[in-house]
C-alpha cells in the first residue's frame, strides 16, 4: 500500500484555523480563504485533502458545508468530517464531492450504526476517527470535538472495527495535536501490531520532515499535516518527497 501526505484545513466559522490540544479557546486563525489554501496544496501536489468541521464537531451539526463543497470543487480528493451523526450527513458530504466521510464521535457512541454505514456505503469511503488521550495504561476516546469523554478505549474499539470491516483509522494524540512536538510514535506501533489489517493515518504533533519519516516507518499508512504546514515549518513538496 502506498503511503499518503495528507494536508489538513480545520474550519472554524468559514476560517482556517488550528485548536492547541484540542481546546477551542486556543485557536490560531490562518488565512481567510480555504479555498485558496487548498488550492495552494492541489498546486504543490497533493492528491488528498483532510477537512475538519470544528463548529460541527462541537455542535453535531454539518455547519461549514459550502466551504466544503467549494474545496471538493477544485478536484482535490477529499477526507472531510465533524459533525457527522446521520446517514443522511453522509450522502450531504459525499453528493457535495466528497470522497471520505470521517466519523468520530459517532463511531465512539454508536459503533453499531457506523458499521451498518460500512456496509452501505463501503470501507473505502469512511474513515473511523479514534483520537485519543492515554490516561495511566489506557488510552480513551474523548467526543464532541474532544469535550466529553466515552467509556470505551482504543484498544476496544479498533479491533472491533476492524472485525467489522473497517479499513480506514484516524488516530490522534490529542496531547501533541497542534503542539508542534513530534509524533506519538508508541501509538502508531502500538496500532499497527494491534490492528495490522487497519490503514492508520497518523496526526497530532508533526514539526519536521524526520517525523514523517519515523511516522511511516512506525507503520502508519498516511500522516496529516495541519500546523507544520500553516506555519512553513517545511513545504508540501518537501513533504510528499518523504
Amino acid at each position: 500500500m502506498s503511503f499518503h501526505v495528507i494536508p489538513a484545513i480545520d474550519l472554524r466559522e468559514g476560517r482556517v484555523v488550528r485548536l492547541r490540544q484540542g481546546d477551542y479557546a486556543q485557536q490560531t486563525t490562518y488565512k481567510p480563504d480555504p479555498r485558496e489554501v487548498a488550492l495552494g496544496y492541489l498546486r504543490a501536489g497533493a492528491h488528498w485533502l483532510h477537512v475538519v468541521d470544528l463548529d460541527g464537531a462541537r455542535s453535531g451539526n454539518l455547519e461549514n458545508l459550502a466551504v466544503i463543497k467549494a474545496i471538493a470543487d477544485h478536484g482535490i480528493d477529499v477526507q472531510a468530517g465533524g459533525g457527522v451523526r446521520e446517514e443522511a450527513d453522509l450522502r450531504r458530504l459525499f453528493d457535495m464531492g466528497v470522497c471520505r466521510v470521517v466519523l468520530g464521535s459517532v463511531a465512539i457512541r454508536d459503533p453499531q450504526r457506523v458499521v451498518e454505514w460500512l456496509q452501505l456505503f463501503g470501507s473505502e469511503r469512511i474513515t473511523i476517527a479514534l483520537d485519543t488521550r492515554r490516561i495511566g495504561n489506557d488510552w480513551l476516546l474523548p467526543s464532541a470535538g474532544w469535550t466529553e469523554v466515552e467509556a470505551s478505549t482504543l484498544d476496544e474499539l479498533a479491533p472491533w472495527y476492524a472485525e467489522r470491516g473497517a479499513r480506514h483509522l484516524l488516530c490522534t494524540d490529542i496531547e501533541r495535536d497542534g503542539m508542534l512536538a513530534g509524533f506519538n510514535l508508541e501509538l502508531y506501533r502500538h496500532l499497527t501490531d494491534r490492528v495490522p489489517e487497519l490503514a492508520v493515518q497518523a496526526s497530532g504533533g508533526v514539526r519536521s520532515l524526520a517525523d514523517i519519516r519515523a511516522a511511516r516507518e512506525a507503520g502508519a499508512k498516511a500522516v496529516i499535516l495541519g500546523r507544520a504546514l500553516l506555519e512553513g515549518h517545511f513545504t508540501l513538496g518537501d513533504a510528499l518527497a518523504c
